[in-house]
Protein backbone atom coordinates (compact mmCIF):
# COMPACT_ATOMS: atom_id res chain seq x y z
CA UNK A 1 0.00 0.00 0.00
CA UNK A 2 2.88 2.27 0.94
CA UNK A 3 4.47 1.62 -2.64
CA UNK A 4 1.08 2.37 -3.87
CA UNK A 5 0.72 5.57 -2.24
CA UNK A 6 4.83 6.90 -3.35
CA UNK A 7 4.14 5.90 -6.80
CA UNK A 8 0.77 8.20 -7.15
CA UNK A 9 2.75 11.09 -5.16
CA UNK A 10 5.65 10.80 -8.05
CA UNK A 11 3.25 10.51 -10.86
CA UNK A 12 1.59 13.72 -9.43
CA UNK A 13 4.90 15.55 -8.94
CA UNK A 14 6.09 14.40 -12.66
CA UNK A 15 2.63 16.12 -14.36
CA UNK A 16 2.79 18.90 -11.97
CA UNK A 17 6.58 19.57 -13.31
CA UNK A 18 5.64 18.33 -16.89
CA UNK A 19 2.80 21.49 -16.85
CA UNK A 20 5.26 24.08 -14.92
CA UNK A 21 7.82 23.30 -18.05
CA UNK A 22 5.04 23.48 -20.62
CA UNK A 23 3.89 26.75 -19.46
CA UNK A 24 7.17 28.00 -17.86
CA UNK A 25 8.27 29.65 -20.96
CA UNK A 26 5.60 31.79 -22.03
CA UNK A 27 5.45 35.38 -21.02
CA UNK A 28 3.52 36.51 -18.03
CA UNK A 29 1.92 39.59 -19.54
CA UNK A 30 2.20 39.24 -23.12
CA UNK A 31 1.97 42.86 -25.23
CA UNK A 32 -0.78 43.03 -27.12
CA UNK A 33 -0.67 41.58 -30.71
CA UNK A 34 -0.20 44.85 -32.98
CA UNK A 35 2.19 44.75 -36.13
CA UNK A 36 4.15 48.23 -35.41
CA UNK A 37 6.68 49.79 -37.99
CA UNK A 38 10.13 49.36 -36.39
CA UNK A 39 10.81 52.25 -33.58
CA UNK A 40 14.61 52.29 -34.19
CA UNK A 41 16.31 55.32 -34.74
CA UNK A 42 16.43 55.20 -38.44
CA UNK A 43 19.65 55.51 -40.42
CA UNK A 44 19.81 58.44 -42.36
CA UNK A 45 21.81 58.23 -45.59
CA UNK A 46 23.25 61.65 -47.23
CA UNK A 47 20.51 62.49 -49.94
CA UNK A 48 21.81 61.21 -53.63
CA UNK A 49 21.68 63.94 -55.77
CA UNK A 50 20.84 63.12 -59.61
CA UNK A 51 23.29 63.77 -61.96
CA UNK A 52 22.69 66.40 -65.01
CA UNK A 53 24.53 69.59 -66.60
CA UNK A 54 26.50 71.69 -64.20
CA UNK A 55 24.55 74.51 -63.71
CA UNK A 56 26.92 76.11 -60.66
CA UNK A 57 23.90 76.27 -59.10
CA UNK A 58 23.58 75.93 -54.86
CA UNK A 59 20.30 74.85 -55.16
CA UNK A 60 19.15 70.78 -54.38
CA UNK A 61 15.78 69.73 -54.73
CA UNK A 62 16.47 66.47 -52.32
CA UNK A 63 17.23 69.30 -49.67
CA UNK A 64 14.65 71.53 -50.30
CA UNK A 65 12.98 73.98 -47.34
CA UNK A 66 10.56 76.36 -48.31
CA UNK A 67 11.27 80.01 -46.85
CA UNK A 68 7.81 81.50 -46.72
CA UNK A 69 5.80 78.74 -44.69
CA UNK A 70 5.68 76.94 -41.62
CA UNK A 71 8.91 74.35 -40.89
CA UNK A 72 7.02 70.99 -41.48
CA UNK A 73 8.42 67.20 -41.53
CA UNK A 74 9.32 66.19 -45.10
CA UNK A 75 12.62 64.20 -44.96
CA UNK A 76 13.57 61.37 -43.07
CA UNK A 77 14.46 61.95 -39.40
CA UNK A 78 12.04 64.65 -38.95
CA UNK A 79 9.33 64.74 -36.03
CA UNK A 80 5.77 64.19 -36.07
CA UNK A 81 3.93 65.29 -33.40
CA UNK A 82 0.89 62.76 -33.16
CA UNK A 83 -2.29 64.13 -31.27
CA UNK A 84 -4.17 60.98 -31.09
CA UNK A 85 -7.65 60.88 -30.56
CA UNK A 86 -9.43 57.56 -31.06
CA UNK A 87 -13.11 56.89 -30.29
CA UNK A 88 -15.05 53.76 -31.24
CA UNK A 89 -18.23 52.85 -30.41
CA UNK A 90 -20.67 50.03 -31.64
CA UNK A 91 -23.86 49.47 -30.59
CA UNK A 92 -26.47 46.33 -31.78
CA UNK A 93 -29.77 45.21 -30.92
CA UNK A 94 -31.26 42.43 -32.25
CA UNK A 95 -35.12 40.96 -31.82
CA UNK A 96 -36.86 37.90 -33.50
CA UNK A 97 -40.21 36.59 -33.00
CA UNK A 98 -41.65 33.33 -34.63
CA UNK A 99 -45.25 32.31 -34.17
CA UNK A 100 -46.93 29.38 -35.70
CA UNK A 101 -50.71 27.75 -34.89
CA UNK A 102 -52.43 24.90 -36.99
CA UNK A 103 -55.98 22.97 -36.41
CA UNK A 104 -57.11 20.44 -37.95
CA UNK A 105 -60.42 18.90 -37.93
CA UNK A 106 -62.44 15.42 -39.39
CA UNK A 107 -65.83 13.95 -39.26
CA UNK A 108 -67.71 11.39 -40.17
CA UNK A 109 -71.20 11.59 -41.26
CA UNK A 110 -71.96 7.92 -42.86
CA UNK A 111 -70.32 4.53 -44.08
CA UNK A 112 -72.10 1.94 -45.22
CA UNK A 113 -74.81 -0.03 -43.91
CA UNK A 114 -74.97 2.58 -40.35
CA UNK A 115 -77.28 5.29 -40.05
CA UNK A 116 -75.93 8.86 -40.11
CA UNK A 117 -77.26 9.15 -36.73
CA UNK A 118 -75.56 6.60 -35.79
CA UNK A 119 -71.98 8.52 -36.48
CA UNK A 120 -73.29 12.46 -35.89
CA UNK A 121 -70.92 12.83 -32.96
CA UNK A 122 -67.88 10.94 -34.31
CA UNK A 123 -64.74 13.20 -35.55
CA UNK A 124 -61.76 13.98 -34.68
CA UNK A 125 -59.99 16.87 -33.79
CA UNK A 126 -55.97 18.62 -33.37
CA UNK A 127 -54.04 21.65 -33.03
CA UNK A 128 -50.71 22.77 -32.87
CA UNK A 129 -49.22 26.03 -31.79
CA UNK A 130 -45.32 27.17 -31.77
CA UNK A 131 -43.98 30.36 -30.51
CA UNK A 132 -40.87 31.49 -30.24
CA UNK A 133 -39.03 34.75 -29.17
CA UNK A 134 -35.87 36.28 -28.77
CA UNK A 135 -33.87 39.29 -27.82
CA UNK A 136 -30.10 40.18 -27.92
CA UNK A 137 -27.98 43.53 -28.02
CA UNK A 138 -24.31 44.27 -27.66
CA UNK A 139 -22.42 47.42 -26.93
CA UNK A 140 -18.86 48.53 -26.59
CA UNK A 141 -17.31 51.81 -26.52
CA UNK A 142 -13.55 52.40 -26.66
CA UNK A 143 -12.11 55.79 -26.09
CA UNK A 144 -8.51 56.78 -26.49
CA UNK A 145 -6.62 60.29 -26.00
CA UNK A 146 -2.97 61.30 -26.06
CA UNK A 147 -0.01 62.72 -27.54
CA UNK A 148 2.99 61.32 -29.24
CA UNK A 149 6.27 62.58 -30.94
CA UNK A 150 7.54 60.17 -33.64
CA UNK A 151 10.09 60.00 -35.96
CA UNK A 152 9.64 59.91 -40.23
CA UNK A 153 11.82 56.48 -40.87
CA UNK A 154 10.59 56.09 -44.96
CA UNK A 155 9.39 59.07 -47.58
CA UNK A 156 7.19 56.73 -50.20
CA UNK A 157 7.56 57.29 -54.01
CA UNK A 158 4.56 59.21 -53.30
CA UNK A 159 5.91 61.86 -50.60
CA UNK A 160 4.13 60.55 -47.73
CA UNK A 161 5.36 59.78 -44.65
CA UNK A 162 5.53 56.29 -42.87
CA UNK A 163 6.68 57.37 -39.09
CA UNK A 164 7.15 55.67 -35.92
CA UNK A 165 7.55 56.21 -32.22
CA UNK A 166 7.73 54.65 -28.92
CA UNK A 167 7.40 57.24 -25.43
CA UNK A 168 8.44 55.57 -22.16
CA UNK A 169 7.29 57.44 -18.71
CA UNK A 170 8.41 55.92 -15.55
CA UNK A 171 7.15 56.16 -11.95
CA UNK A 172 8.66 54.08 -8.70
CA UNK A 173 8.12 50.41 -10.47
CA UNK A 174 6.01 50.80 -13.19
CA UNK A 175 6.58 51.32 -16.93
CA UNK A 176 3.84 53.16 -19.27
CA UNK A 177 5.33 52.11 -22.79
CA UNK A 178 3.01 53.75 -25.84
CA UNK A 179 4.32 53.15 -29.76
CA UNK A 180 3.00 54.21 -32.31
CA UNK A 181 2.83 53.86 -36.53
CA UNK A 182 1.33 54.76 -39.47
CA UNK A 183 1.41 56.76 -42.94
CA UNK A 184 1.10 60.41 -42.69
CA UNK A 185 0.11 62.60 -45.82
CA UNK A 186 2.41 65.71 -45.73
CA UNK A 187 -0.39 67.86 -46.64
CA UNK A 188 -2.47 66.80 -43.64
CA UNK A 189 -0.07 68.40 -41.39
CA UNK A 190 -0.46 71.08 -39.05
CA UNK A 191 2.26 74.17 -38.50
CA UNK A 192 4.57 72.40 -36.52
CA UNK A 193 4.32 69.22 -38.16
CA UNK A 194 1.51 67.73 -35.98
CA UNK A 195 -1.60 65.91 -36.95
CA UNK A 196 -4.67 64.40 -35.54
CA UNK A 197 -4.08 60.29 -35.54
CA UNK A 198 -7.92 59.77 -37.35
CA UNK A 199 -5.46 61.17 -40.70
CA UNK A 200 -3.09 58.71 -40.06
CA UNK A 201 -3.41 55.45 -42.69
CA UNK A 202 -2.91 52.41 -41.23
CA UNK A 203 -2.47 53.68 -37.49
CA UNK A 204 -0.99 51.37 -35.17
CA UNK A 205 -1.21 52.17 -31.68
CA UNK A 206 0.33 50.09 -28.60
CA UNK A 207 -0.26 51.21 -24.89
CA UNK A 208 0.85 48.54 -22.26
CA UNK A 209 2.58 48.97 -18.88
CA UNK A 210 5.67 46.96 -17.45
CA UNK A 211 6.44 46.18 -13.75
CA UNK A 212 4.68 45.45 -10.63
CA UNK A 213 1.11 46.58 -11.95
CA UNK A 214 1.52 44.74 -15.47
CA UNK A 215 2.36 41.60 -13.56
CA UNK A 216 -0.15 41.78 -10.51
CA UNK A 217 -2.71 41.62 -13.86
CA UNK A 218 -0.84 38.09 -15.58
CA UNK A 219 -2.43 35.08 -14.51
CA UNK A 220 -0.04 32.68 -12.23
CA UNK A 221 1.89 29.93 -14.27
CA UNK A 222 0.02 27.36 -12.28
CA UNK A 223 -3.38 28.81 -12.59
CA UNK A 224 -2.59 28.94 -16.75
CA UNK A 225 -1.50 25.21 -16.63
CA UNK A 226 -4.70 23.82 -15.57
CA UNK A 227 -6.72 26.19 -17.39
CA UNK A 228 -4.48 24.53 -20.37
CA UNK A 229 -5.76 21.19 -19.60
CA UNK A 230 -9.39 21.86 -18.15
CA UNK A 231 -11.85 20.16 -20.13
CA UNK A 232 -14.65 22.10 -19.21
Amino acid sequence: MNRLAIAGVLRLGTLLSLLAAATGCAPLNPPPPVDLVSTAPPVIAPPVRATGPATGSLFHSASYRPVFEDRRARLVGDVVTIQIVENVSAKQNSTSTVGRTSDTKAGITALPFMGGGALGKLGVGASSSNAFSGKGGTESTNTFTGTITTTVVEVLPNGHLVVAGEKQIGVNENVDVMRFSGTVDPRSLQPGSVVSSTLVANARLQSRGRGAQGEAQAMGWLSRAFNSVAPF
